[in-house]
């Protein structure tokens, strides 16, 4: 039996909408996850504190928790003055966070796995960073590029490392959620692929079958950890940038 463990990563034409130029606009199974992303994030998000109870019940407490844990990650990479931000850089968790999950059911679609949404997250907060930093803080905010303590004779050589490095940040910012999401499916799809496989060859393909079950469970609890994982190390990424765009050079 045949198991592409890329097939999983494909993004599949569902309803047609227009042709411009030869090349047609359809609504994918892409598109459709991130509309049941978008419903769920808000259901639990606006189902759970329209009538908030004094004594919490679990999901309120899910969605409390989950409030205070991104407003404090916020406030103590910028500040005060960075909760402003509070809700795009919720928002993105939170969205990052159920994508991320979601992929982890069989036969779902991980919208994070694609290299093009995660760039234009990445995309996104590069530009708020930059657009704001200039609108707060005028030319200063280029001495975000000048180490605070660096010689001047050093600083040719300084400056323009600084500025590639500012330059490649939604490339790591981007990259790494994406590899994480690809490597970590991929890796689950070839564990169970075995299972499948060796489960074919009867009792005896059954005994071989329980050391890659033993591996798709151990690795399934990795990949949720893991899911966890980058969507607080993309939210708390872009906390970091944002202090740079309200605090240049501190």
């Amino acid at each position: 039996m045949h198991i592409d463990p890329i097939e999983q990563f494909q993004i599949k034409n569902l309803l047609p909408l227009v042709n411009i130029g030869g090349h047609q606009i359809a609504f994918t199974n892409s598109a459709a996850y991130m509309l049941v992303i978008v419903f769920l994030v808000s259901a639990l998000v606006i189902g759970t504190t329209a009538r908030r109870a004094v004594v919490p019940g679990r999901l309120q407490s899910i969605t409390e928790m989950s409030y205070e844990f991104m407003a404090a990650t916020l406030r103590n990479a910028t500040g005060t003055e960075g909760m402003k931000f509070f809700p795009f850089v919720f928002t993105l968790f939170m969205f990052i966070l159920f994508s991320n999950v979601i992929g982890l059911i069989p036969y779902s679609f991980t919208v994070t796995s694609q290299l093009i949404v995660t760039v234009i997250f990445a995309l996104l907060v590069f530009f708020i960073v930059v657009i704001y930093g200039f609108w707060k803080n005028g030319w200063r905010w280029v001495m975000l590029f000048v180490p605070k303590g660096v010689p001047v004779y050093f600083l040719p050589m300084i400056v323009p490392i600084e500025v590639l490095s500012f330059l490649t940040r939604p490339v790591s910012h981007s990259v790494r959620l994406f590899a994480n999401m690809l490597a970590g499916h991929i890796t689950l799809q070839v564990f169970a692929a075995f299972i499948i496989m060796l489960a074919g060859y009867g009792v005896i393909g059954w005994f071989g079958a329980v050391l890659p079950f033993f591996m798709v469970v151990v690795l399934f609890a990795l990949e949720l950890l893991v899911a966890v994982v980058q969507a607080y190390v993309f939210a708390i990424l872009t906390c970091i940038y944002l202090n740079d765009a309200i605090h240049p050079g501190h």
